[in-house]
């Protein structure tokens, strides 16, 4: 984890990004959480570190990057516009906001409650999907591996316009962490 807190500093520091966010962290290999980073820096460029665990899910989702970034930008404009600080350089919170009240770690809170809900919609309907393609007398098992593989990946698709609700009023499950930037 120092690599990481390591490298958002630099980010930070360095490059002067403002706002990080790395998806898809796993602290422990086979681990059943993923992780969600963040950090929005202070003004100088000292970072203010989140984490947000999520279970991990067991199915594959494509284009859940595109969503989770699309997501974020819509609940990162919200949360700061909450806060009044549109008008601020880079949204950056005032120095003295501790990470856990920022409006990227609010931001990410619902962007996670939003997409879990979703993909673990997605993942019951792929699974009753996959089910009813064995059919009589195990007809996916005569499928030819492509085809299969086309079956279960469209079986898989994530699925929104259904669950516009959670996108909307998204259930806030998983909450913010602090982190220390000594944090191993």
């Amino acid at each position: 984890m120092s690599d990481l807190i390591d490298a958002i500093a630099k980010l930070h520091r360095d490059h002067r990004i403002p706002h990080i966010i790395v998806t898809s962290v796993r602290f422990e290999p086979n681990s059943p959480v993923i992780s969600v980073v963040g950090s929005s820096s202070r003004t100088d460029g000292s970072p203010r570190l989140f984490k947000v665990d999520v279970p991990a899910l067991d199915c594959f989702f494509s284009g859940t990057g595109d969503m989770f970034a699309a997501l974020t930008v819509v609940r990162l404009r919200e949360a700061v516009s909450e806060k009044e600080l549109l008008r601020t350089t880079s949204w950056r919170s005032p120095d003295g906001v501790d990470a856990l009240d920022l409006p990227l770690a609010r931001a990410t809170e619902k962007v996670l409650g939003s997409m879990h809900k979703i993909l673990e919609k997605t993942k019951l309907a792929r699974d009753l999907e996959v089910e009813k393609m064995s059919g009589p007398q195990g007809a996916l098992e005569k499928d030819s591996e492509k085809r299969l593989h086309l079956k279960k990946t469209k079986a898989a698709e994530v699925r929104l316009v259904r669950n516009l609700p959670d996108l909307i009023e998204p259930d806030v499950r998983f909450r913010a962490q602090a982190l220390s930037k000594t944090m191993e």
